[in-house]
């Protein structure tokens, strides 16, 4: 446990406090607490030890902004995507090496992506990461002309200048996931659809590829989904009242099928007995035992290794032009794809 502050009043501890605590000058602290030349080894250790006895942490922030820098990378996230919350383990993991913190801010029901980017601005955030945003093209060009912004997750066109894009392949993803049901024996195959969300034309587009290169044109079937677990209920419900049923489904992301899953088990269909299902994105969600989703895995270390990498070069002054960055996905073969009871078709 940390240790209680030893300071009247309950007031967080500041630098008197620690020297007071030390028996030394407030300048001979804060030489000590900013790593500077000017302290003996006995006389740090006395002032490092009246800082924890005291529960005394220096404030980085105020620190940062008396430099003129923050040294604050902002990153807008999604709060009801699973798959973010990943991201963001990978970001925090890339960005303390480089000596950036970061500062979040939530996209909500009741929280557009304006007033998340807003937020981040007024924190003085010296580069953006934005997770999946769906803010127009232009919206994105114009924040990119104020200071370096990294897009992560959506396909933009190279027109959006000074726009860092770090995506995954996904149509290449879609391809993988109809590649291995039509490998298992499926024919009759149906893709819930992920609307206008960031990847969805790609997935869709990877998805009808792959049914045509398999001579499965005919059994191509679009469902329309979305992102979360009661859009992938919604088009469950469909499967299972309006026939011809499939033999295995290709959800947008692990919400929607972890929904598509729900509707099956209430309805007394089996998975993968009676249909397979795909998820897309291997999130902590698809890993939980009692789901095992089998689904198509994004390289989420390296996906926030890039972000914040090409967020950190564009502040300490790369000039090489802002590109796009794609990642090959993977496929993760779990418990909810098997071969199917009788072939379709």
């Amino acid at each position: 446990m940390p240790p209680t502050p030893a300071v009247p009043g309950g007031k967080r501890p500041t630098l008197a406090d620690v020297a007071a605590r030390a028996g030394v000058s407030t300048a001979l602290v804060s030489i000590v607490m900013r790593g500077a030349k000017g302290a003996s080894a006995v006389t740090r250790e006395r002032v490092q030890e009246a800082a924890r006895e005291i529960g005394y942490r220096p404030d980085t922030r105020a620190r940062l902004l008396r430099s003129h820098r923050s040294h604050l990378l902002g990153v807008q996230f999604g709060l009801k995507h699973p798959f973010h919350s990943d991201l963001l383990e990978g970001i925090y993991a890339a960005a303390e090496p480089s000596g950036y913190q970061i500062a979040l801010s939530a996209v909500t029901g009741e929280r557009g992506e304006q007033r998340a980017v807003e937020s981040l601005l007024a924190d003085r955030c010296e580069a953006l990461i934005l997770l999946g945003p769906q803010a127009p093209a232009s919206r994105l060009t114009e924040l990119a002309g104020q200071l370096p912004v990294v897009s992560v997750a959506r396909r933009l066109r190279p027109s959006v200048a000074g726009l860092e894009v770090v995506r995954t392949a996904d149509d290449e993803g879609a391809r993988q996931a109809v590649d291995h049901l039509v490998a298992l024996g499926h024919r009759a195959i149906v893709h819930i659809d992920g609307g206008r969300a960031p990847g969805a034309a790609d997935r869709r587009r990877g998805y009808r590829t792959a049914m045509n290169r398999h001579g499965l044109g005919g059994h191509i079937r679009v469902l329309p989904g979305g992102l979360s677990e009661e859009e992938g209920a919604a088009a469950a419900r469909t499967l299972v009242t309006a026939g011809p049923r499939p033999s295995a489904v290709l959800a947008f992301n692990d919400r929607c099928a972890t929904g598509v899953l729900d509707i099956f088990l209430r309805s007394g269909v089996a998975v993968p007995g009676d249909i397979s299902v795909v998820g897309f994105d291997d999130s902590h969600l698809a890993r939980l035992a009692h789901i095992d989703l089998t689904t198509v895995g994004q390289d989420v270390s390296r996906l926030a290794g890039l972000a914040v990498g090409r967020a950190v070069a564009r502040l300490e002054g790369d000039e090489t032009p802002a590109g796009e960055h794609v990642i090959a996905p993977r496929l993760v073969v779990r418990g909810t794809t098997a071969p199917p009871r009788r072939v379709t078709g």
